[in-house]
């Protein structure tokens, strides 16, 4: 708004920050008929979400529930758009799963799953192993 009040034209302030002049525009007509509160970005106006809080929130406990099942296994973004279809009548991308995923706090890239039969017991155990005797491990320099 200085540039503005410097006697710079509207285009030469467009060209300096490398933006349209209709953005300069608007932020004067904003400032002049607004002040300092006028410059200052409105909520992005989009389309509602076709899923309200509470099916959000069931879909949230679903996915909490089902990581945590003593039967192992994964969930992908097939299976949470498969099962938002399948709950609640609505079909989304898979592209808009993951964003719901991202929404809700989860991410979509995850460790792996274990099984439920893993022992961390035998793994210790596995991993105490001399090397030389399994062929996963690196054998010690020869001489």
């Amino acid at each position: 708004m200085s540039l503005f009040y410097e006697g710079n034209s509207r285009a030469a302030i467009a060209k300096r920050f490398n933006t349209a002049r209709s953005s300069v525009n608007k932020w004067v007509y904003s400032y002049l008929e607004h002040g300092l509160d006028g410059l200052n970005n409105k909520p992005i106006q989009g389309r509602l979400s076709r899923l309200q809080r509470p099916q959000l929130e069931q879909l949230s406990e679903f996915i909490t529930r089902t990581k945590t099942e003593p039967h192992g296994g994964r969930l992908t973004g097939e299976d949470i758009a498969h099962y938002i279809n399948t709950e609640f009548g609505v079909h989304y991308h898979l592209n808009h799963a993951y964003k719901i995923l991202k929404l809700l706090g989860f991410s979509w890239i995850t460790s792996r799953s274990r099984h439920p039969k893993q022992s961390q017991k035998n793994q210790g155990a596995f991993k105490k192993l001399p090397t030389g005797n399994d062929p996963s491990h690196p054998r010690a320099p020869t001489s």
